[in-house]
């Protein structure tokens, strides 16, 4: 008997192993096509490039910032009047899964394990911020957690594993706060402050794509900030219990400039993207990227062209990503120092699966799959 299921577990792993390798093949050969400049042949067609193809979602008067991409076929969407949207077949349909009683909330983060279980966050004041779990598929949603501190405002929250997560709150006497789950987002609690550093004056997090507080493998987590005389990073190796603060270059000294995503491909890499929000404002220098775990950031070389307020690393991949924002998307190759405008359309978050399936959204109900 032990050695059948040792002949058992061996088969398992070989399979789980071709699996894994069949998924990097197809990734490498997708990026391959990604990273490619379009060229026009002598005698032959042009290139297609990848781009953005809009998925229609049926809600145009819905803001989509919150996302999280599962697969190829499978996303859930988060947004205004408490929307929360879920599609299984690559975006042809979507069905509407918002939690019932939720339509004055502002949905700002969402974070799922697979098509069945998520964890979404309503943004606000007070009450306004709430956190709510489905394991049904949106059947139906557990309010797991309302804030009653009228001085904290949650932004955005994020998972290590299917137990383990975090979400963080704005400045509350002179400090961010940090809520902890042990159990998968079904319970929280505040967590001690006295290892988080002092905020600077006017300094928050921003609650535009869900990416303000980012996590990569079993304890590390950062925490975006700007609104203050510098933007910072702040970086926790111990599941929230105590954090240092580095600055970046990406320009501050507003309440509606600093660092409004971030995205790590290990504990180690990291890009973070911002720069002002305001349309008429110029954002000079919006990116920048760390290879210390975010105690040094050096700003790209060639940044994006404006405000990006969502970014993520390409699976598979240790030098690509796509940042996100009103005026465009652009692509790195080179690990953040250099990034070229590869589309011009408006959305605020991105978010890659491991299968390559990556997702952007935003405005006007505006969700849209990466194809070549």
């Amino acid at each position: 008997m032990r050695r059948l299921g040792n002949t058992r577990r061996t088969r398992r792993r070989t399979r789980r192993t071709s699996r894994t390798i069949a998924a990097g093949a197809a990734c490498t050969a997708a990026l391959a096509v990604l990273t490619a400049v379009p060229a026009q042949a002598a005698h032959g067609p042009r290139h297609r490039t990848p781009h953005w193809e809009l998925k229609d979602s049926g809600s145009p008067d819905v803001r989509f910032r919150g996302l999280a991409a599962v697969s190829r076929n499978t996303a859930w969407v988060a947004g205004t009047r408490g929307t929360v949207l879920r599609t299984t077949d690559g975006g042809a349909s979507w069905r509407n899964v918002s939690p019932p009683g939720a339509a004055e909330l502002q949905f700002r983060d969402i974070e799922a394990f697979d098509a069945r279980r998520a964890v979404v966050l309503a943004i606000g004041e007070g009450e306004a911020s709430r956190v709510y779990r489905t394991d049904d598929g949106g059947e139906t949603w557990t309010e797991s957690f309302r804030n009653t501190d009228a001085r904290a405002f949650y932004d955005c929250l994020t998972f290590f594993d299917r137990r383990h997560g975090l979400a963080m709150s704005d400045p509350v006497d002179g400090k961010f706060r940090i809520l902890s789950t042990g159990d998968g987002g079904r319970t929280w609690k505040v967590l001690p402050s006295e290892g988080m550093p002092a905020a600077q004056d006017g300094e928050a997090g921003f609650a535009a794509g869900g990416q303000c507080l980012v996590s990569s493998g079993p304890k590390d987590v950062w925490l975006a900030t700007g609104g203050a005389a510098r933007a910072r990073v702040l970086h926790s190796a111990d599941r929230g219990l105590t954090w240092t603060a580095s600055d970046t270059p990406i320009p501050a000294g507003d309440p509606a400039r600093g660092v409004f995503a971030l995205a790590f491909r290990d504990r180690t890499h990291g890009l973070a993207v911002g720069g002002d929000y305001r349309a008429d404002q110029t954002s000079p220098q919006p990116a920048a990227r760390t290879a210390d775990g975010g105690r040094g950031w050096q700003p790209a070389a060639e940044p994006p062209p404006a405000y990006r307020s969502g970014v993520a690393w390409l699976p598979y991949s240790r030098t690509a990503a796509l940042a996100v924002g009103p005026t465009g998307t652009d692509l790195t190759t080179d690990g953040g120092r250099t990034w070229r405008t590869v589309d011009t359309g408006s959305y605020d978050t991105v978010d890659c699966a491991p299968d390559l399936g990556c997702w952007a959204s935003g405005e006007q109900g505006r969700v849209a799959r990466l194809e070549s």
